[in-house]
């Protein structure tokens, strides 16, 4: 069974949270603040993370930033949409506003743990080589760490190279590694994925589609 840490300094959240996850029969640990979450997780293993935003020594935007290896749903009382960007942007793989419905949250937990199993294979692109043992892209012998959401943004993208990509169908396509479903983040995920291959070559890997979608160039 998937084991979980929770993050979260509102002590009746954090109950409810532990409430849901035993229910389900997961494994958890949890912490009230962001620095003790990094102490653990230099130690422990976890499936994922439920993760408050505004947390005493250390804010959970610092924790996305810093964590790549595990999925992260974000619970948090900030309801902004620059909020739920930036936090995406970071490499969060969900977002869900307080208050939340139970269900609702069981379901993007089990969506985050069904979807967090590798490629069965590596995919490649000219010179891209996509690795499926830990969301690393290659250029030559260059590695570029990958958030989750670009990683099934590039995969959907090179597995469906030869055609014109839809907003609307590729966010359906990442929805089976992600519920970062949201036009405007798509933009944002897909400007982040260019800068990074932008480092190391001056090839425009990504085309946009104007009014369409996105395809490999």
């Amino acid at each position: 069974m998937a084991n979980i840490l929770i993050v979260e300094d509102d002590l009746d959240i954090h109950n409810v949270l532990e409430e849901i996850l035993k229910k389900a029969g997961f494994t958890y640990s949890h912490v009230y603040s962001g620095s003790e979450a990094m102490l653990l997780l230099e130690k422990n293993k976890y499936d994922l993370i439920l993760l408050d935003l505004m947390l005493p020594a250390l804010s959970g935007e610092k924790i996305i930033s810093q964590v790549s290896d595990t999925p992260i749903i974000v619970i948090s009382a900030k309801i902004s949409p620059s909020d739920k960007v930036n936090a995406l942007s970071l490499g969060a793989n969900d977002y869900l506003t307080k208050p939340f419905n139970k269900d609702e949250l069981l379901a993007r937990i089990n969506v985050q743990l069904r979807n967090s199993k590798p490629l069965n294979k590596d995919l490649s692109y000219k010179d891209l080589k996509l690795l499926n043992d830990n969301r690393t892209l290659l250029i030559g012998e260059n590695k570029i760490n990958l958030t989750k959401t670009e990683y099934a943004i590039l995969k959907h993208l090179i597995i469906n190279q030869k055609e014109v990509v839809p907003k609307n169908k590729l966010l359906d396509l990442i929805s089976n590694d992600t519920l970062d479903g949201d036009e405007n983040s798509l933009k944002v995920h897909i400007s982040n994925i260019r800068k990074k291959l932008k480092k190391y070559s001056k090839n425009n890997y990504i085309e946009s589609i104007w009014g369409i979608g996105f395809k490999m160039s």
